[in-house]
């Protein structure tokens, strides 16, 4: 009985070895090398076959190091940060988290957030599908289910605030806060604070 036990036990650790084996290969990883003086982003996957090369007179700059359906990346001519899938095809411009700084927004429980040209909020999934058209004027990355979004903002330089302060970073406050579903839904807005919200939704204080 304990012989068959044992063997079970075994055979379910196997299988769980298995599967994060099969899990391992859906991931591809990043690499700068530098050819003939000049630098390229080889995308490989983990046999270290090469499955893109990124030209760096193209593009400024890769932020990934691993990846599953599409990389986040500055291109020499367009503004910003951009997602492209495997093709080098453009899916949308992402969110940059932390004005004057590079700062792209990363993937938080399956959503990152993305922008249009006017500057509004959406969300694109893990996979790359754009599933929030940008529609808000501030949000906040996911959080389990939910997002909290704000309306009617303004932007508050911290040199105004802090007078020995020289720099381009800002606070933004906004009349009117709420919160959205994974789907896009306003679950609630109103005159709730950030803090509110923040505290509502039991958000941690590190995020």
């Amino acid at each position: 009985m304990i012989m068959k036990i044992f063997i079970k036990l075994a055979c379910l650790l196997i299988c769980f070895s298995c599967t994060q084996k099969v899990a391992n290969h859906d991931k591809l990883f990043v690499k700068d090398t530098v050819i003939n003086d000049h630098s390229f982003y080889f995308v490989v996957d983990y046999k270290n076959d090469t499955v893109l090369k990124l030209d760096t007179a193209k593009y400024i700059v890769c932020f990934d190091d691993t990846i599953e359906h599409f990389l986040v990346v500055a291109p020499r001519k367009r503004g910003g940060w951009w997602a492209i899938d495997l093709k080098e095809n453009f899916l949308f411009q992402v969110y940059n988290t932390s004005p004057g700084e590079p700062s792209p927004d990363k993937i938080s429980y399956d959503r990152i957030r993305i922008v249009d040209e006017k500057g509004k909020i959406g969300f694109a999934d893990g996979k790359g599908n754009i599933v929030i058209k940008p529609q808000f004027e501030q949000a906040t990355a996911f959080y389990k289910d939910y997002a909290i979004i704000g309306e009617k903002c303004k932007k508050i330089p911290w040199d105004t605030i802090h007078k020995d302060l020289d720099c381009e970073h800002y606070s933004i406050e906004c009349s009117k806060n709420g919160y959205i579903d994974k789907s896009g839904n306003i679950i609630e807005i109103g005159n709730l604070t950030f803090k509110q919200l923040w505290e509502k939704l039991n958000f941690p204080k590190e995020f």
